[in-house]
This record gives structure tokens, C-alpha cells and sequence, in this order.
């Protein structure tokens, strides 16, 4: 049983269809709260059929590109009142500038699309239907307090929804809403898992090296489970954390600390 209870909220969640988004739609689902998740692909909708078979109640599934404002002006718009909105939805892709190709500019621009714009656009339709209570949450990643080689459109993303959510927190906070970022460290998702395979055939080098070098002197070993991220989630948007607003929380096992 969850320690909270959003039994009466509505909680929006996008990049809700696997990894993170998925375990934190599980942890307001088992809390209780009636949920409307959102993501690009067909996925979403087997992710809804699983929330309905696991918790009993209904859930509703929207399929929708976020970096298409039209399009998720549609969805969101035609929702009812908005309790909590996570913008999780994201894109992780290898972005080197050395060596740069058309392909890896493509990358970086759907990068900046998803990240940045999507982020916004989803915020803007979800702001009208928000009132004094709201709760904001984005995530970033420590990649928005520090950086990577290679990832520069990841790292320049989550540095500007952090941004985006201090802007956000002042500009809201008298409107009694608050917003806040979740920074996650490296968790075994799917996307985390494609991107580690993926730099590491580059590198000519085993995966299980080049997730020691990413992991480094961390002071707790080893990658966190989607699963352990969801809690963050949960306090921020509950009734407890109603006097915190415009920061960023590291869920990383200590990989960044600064």
C-alpha cells in the first residue's frame, strides 16, 4: 500500500509508456489517483491496459508526439481538471560534435524538440486546467547539473527544462502552484540501456565497462530500478511538499553531489 493517498486527483504523465514514466504512473496509480498517460508510440495503450489490470480502475491512454504543439494542444485541451502534471517524456540520443553527421544534427534538433519544446507545449494546454494546488513536476537528470561527452543535446535539454522549471516556479508560485525537477542518475530503462549499448559498441569496449566508468567512485554501486525514482515523484506532488518549489532533487545513489 502507497504512504500517499491522491484518491480524488487527476495526475497527467508523459513518457508514460516504459522506464520511469511507467514506474511513477504504478506509484500514483497504487495511490490512488485516476491518470491520464501519454506518449508517442502505440506502447501507451498496453501500458494503460496493464495500470486498468493491475489496480482495477480506469486509465486513460493518449497517443500524441509532443513536439507537435497542434496535436497536443488537442489532447491535453480535452482533459479534465489537472491536479499534477509530470513532464517526463524525453529523448537520449548520442550527439557528438565531433564528427558530426546529418543524422546526428537530425538528433539534436528532436533532442531540443521533445525535451525543451515538448516540454512546453504540454505545460502551456496543461496550465488552463490547473488550479491553486497544482503540482509541476519535470524531470531532468544530473546530466542538467553536469554534462557528458557526446550527449551535448541531452545535456543542453535538461539543463534548459531545469531552467524552465525555476522560471516557472516564480512565475506560478503566487498562483499556488508549485513546480520542481526530479534529477534521476543512471536507472536501467530502456532508453539508458540503448544509449550505454549503443556508445559502447562505438567505443569498442564491453558494457560492463562502460558502466563502471559512468558509475565511478558513486557512493551507492550499481543503477537504480525505474522503480526507485517513483517516491520522489509521489512526495513532491502530495500535500506535504506544498512549501517547496523551484528545485531540482538528485535521485542518483550520489553520482553527482554539488
Amino acid at each position: 500500500m502507497s504512504a500517499f493517498d491522491f484518491t480524488g486527483r487527476h495526475v497527467v504523465i508523459t513518457g508514460a509508456s516504459m522506464g520511469i514514466g511507467f514506474a511513477v504512473a504504478r506509484a500514483f496509480a497504487a495511490a490512488g489517483a485516476a491518470l491520464t498517460i501519454l506518449a508517442e508510440t502505440e506502447a501507451i495503450e498496453a501500458a494503460a491496459t496493464a495500470l486498468v489490470d493491475d489496480f482495477g480502475r480506469p486509465v486513460r491512454a493518449l497517443r500524441c508526439d509532443i513536439a507537435d504543439r497542434a496535436a497536443v494542444h488537442d489532447a491535453i485541451g480535452a482533459l479534465p481538471a489537472i491536479d499534477v502534471l509530470i513532464n517526463n517524456a524525453g529523448y537520449q540520443p548520442m550527439t557528438p560534435l565531433i564528427g558530426a553527421t546529418d543524422a546526428s544534427d537530425a538528433d539534436f534538433e528532436r533532442c531540443i524538440a521533445v525535451n525543451v519544446l515538448g516540454t512546453y507545449h504540454v505545460t502551456r494546454a496543461a496550465l488552463p486546467l490547473m488550479s491553486r494546488g497544482g503540482r509541476i513536476i519535470v524531470t531532468s537528470s544530473i546530466w542538467g547539473k553536469t554534462g557528458a561527452a557526446g550527449f551535448s543535446g541531452y545535456a543542453a535539454s535538461k539543463h534548459a527544462v531545469a531552467g524552465f522549471m525555476r522560471s516557472l516556479a516564480m512565475e506560478l508560485g503566487p498562483l499556488g502552484i508549485t513546480v520542481n525537477a526530479v534529477c534521476p542518475g543512471w536507472v536501467t530503462t530502456e532508453g539508458a540501456m540503448w544509449t550505454i549499448r549503443a556508445e559502447a559498441a562505438d567505443l569498442g569496449m564491453p558494457v560492463s565497462d562502460l558502466i563502471a566508468r559512468y558509475l565511478g567512485d558513486q557512493p551507492i554501486p550499481g543503477m537504480m530500478p525505474p522503480d526507485a525514482v517513483a517516491p520522489t515523484y509521489l512526495f513532491l506532488a502530495s500535500d506535504g511538499a506544498g512549501d517547496i518549489t523551484g528545485q531540482a532533487f538528485n535521485v542518483d545513489r550520489g553520482s553527482f553531489i554539488g
